[in-house]
């Protein structure tokens, strides 16, 4: 299973390399690493250890080869690659002022590939494997989940090498965060294609909700992965935000941002639902317009 992608920008079809992606491959889709491995791998304990050690001053001496294999542009961040102390603080860096311009309408909170399903009830039929998918699992909250049943659904999934600081997507007055304990299970297309129901309604996740003038209420869900130390908020709760500020980042692996915004007051931008109906990932900038 190659991963690609739509380059938004381009819109040329990308073939993804992430790293460890023959490791994914041998969890999800081989028959002893799902029995032998898998259930190793999505420990807490095994994250939490592999965090650490992310964070330790000799992790800086990985900096360089990261940067250089997935060719990550360090002209935007705040910092050169090496003014940073460990690896954690060069992984959730910051960017430079302007590097991501915030756009009119809807934008995505992050950098990414993105799907887009203009109803949740779509998306049983674009992972045609595993259970059913149901808000009431993800969210751990029955009349929440009733709220929202109707709503459209945004995933942004974060590859190692993107940016993974992630922000609001419109103004409005943030709630405070609700946390669901969980697994570790790996975000990629691997496992997404394995059991999406089992990645999202058991990993460890978290959300609030953003509260907005015209656009209803907006539900933004930060989602934990393998080798995912922490989720880390730093927004001030129940106090107004502008599109683009900052909402939190994730430490070292790749994550999720789930959204779940009202289809009658949000149009989810056309060719991203397009391209979702392709089964394919659409890449998009953390400030780029994703509706309206």
């Amino acid at each position: 299973m190659k991963i690609k992608f739509i380059d938004r920008k381009t819109g040329k079809i990308v073939t993804e390399n992430p790293p460890g992606e023959g490791y994914l491959k041998l969890l999800y889709n081989n028959p002893f690493g799902k029995m032998a491995l898998l259930p190793l791998v999505k420990r807490k304990f095994l994250s939490s250890w592999y965090g650490k050690l992310m964070n330790k001053p000799n992790s800086i001496n990985k900096i360089n080869s990261f940067v250089k294999e997935l060719q990550i542009d360090m002209s935007e961040a705040e910092k050169s690659s090496e003014d940073y102390v460990s690896f954690n603080d060069f992984f959730y860096r910051k960017l430079k002022l302007g590097a991501r311009p915030i756009k009119e309408g809807f934008v995505s909170p992050g950098d990414g590939k993105m799907l887009a399903f203009k109803s949740i009830s779509d998306i049983h039929d674009f992972f045609v494997k595993g259970r059913k998918f149901t808000l009431e699992e993800f969210l751990g909250d029955k009349e929440l989940a009733k709220k929202h049943k109707n709503n459209s659904l945004i995933i942004l999934r974060l590859a190692p090498n993107d940016y993974h600081r992630y922000h609001f997507p419109y103004d409005g007055i943030p709630s405070e965060v609700t946390k669901i304990k969980g697994r570790y299970f790996s975000v990629s297309p691997h496992a997404l294609a394995a059991n999406f129901t089992r990645v999202f309604c058991e990993n460890k996740r978290e959300y609030c909700t953003l509260t907005t003038q015209n656009k209803g209420d907006v539900i933004i869900a930060p989602v934990g992965a393998t080798m995912v130390g922490s989720i880390i908020e730093t927004y001030q709760p129940n106090s107004e935000v502008k599109k683009g500020d900052e909402m939190g980042y994730f430490a070292f692996g790749g994550s999720t941002i789930v959204l779940l915004v009202d289809s009658s007051k949000t149009t989810i931008d056309e060719d991203i639902l397009v391209n979702t109906k392709n089964k394919m990932e659409t890449f998009v900038k953390m400030g780029e317009r994703i509706g309206n």
